[in-house]
């Protein structure tokens, strides 16, 4: 599989020479911060407080993750996307994942970029990665994304089979990982 990671929030498609997508798939920055390792093992040496904080420890994921512009994006997007088609079953969509406590956000900014449609998509992992604060409150372990859409619904080509609006988390290691919260690869495929 060819992939290439260009760390700058793709505002600039006709610099890479994207051609116009069917649908697009995107993990925007949750806006953590300096904090993005807080309730992660990896917060600390070897996993363990007691060893004291790793160099992880008061950083971000990316430094892009602190300047994102959700406005810029969605413009950007708006524009890759392909037109509606006149043929039904070919209405183009996105997926955006983000925090549950970004979801109105995501939703709104889509409505002012011609996505006037949405729903939700959870994601249930076997875990938490919170596990540091797991004896002092609930602890998330589920991803959330947003399926977005201007007029006409987007149909998935499933070969029928029914597709629900959770799903299981499957990793696989078969592939490099180039992000700390990196989404796998076979929940993308399904």
């Amino acid at each position: 599989m060819k992939f290439e990671l260009i760390n700058d929030h793709f505002e600039n498609s006709k610099r890479y020479n994207i051609p116009r997508a069917q649908l697009i798939i995107a993990d925007i920055p949750y806006n953590l911060g300096n904090n993005a390792y807080a309730s992660d093992p990896r917060w600390y040496k070897d996993g363990d407080n007691a060893n004291g904080e790793s160099k992880l420890a008061g950083k971000s994921f990316f430094d892009t993750d602190n300047d994102f512009k959700i406005n810029n994006f969605f413009d950007f997007c708006s524009r890759l996307l392909k037109k509606e088609p006149k043929e039904k079953g070919k209405a183009p969509a996105m997926i955006v994942f983000h925090a549950w406590q970004q979801r109105n956000m995501v939703i709104e900014c889509g409505k002012r970029h011609g996505f006037g449609n949405a729903y939700p998509l959870y994601f249930t992992k076997k875990s938490s990665p919170q596990v540091l604060k797991a004896n002092m409150k609930i602890v998330g372990a589920v991803e959330e994304a947003t399926v977005l859409y201007r007029d006409k619904l987007p149909k998935f080509n499933n070969g029928g089979a029914m597709i629900l609006n959770h799903a299981p988390w499957e990793k696989d290691s078969s592939y490099s990982v180039i992000h700390p919260t990196q989404k796998p690869i076979p929940v993308l495929k399904r």
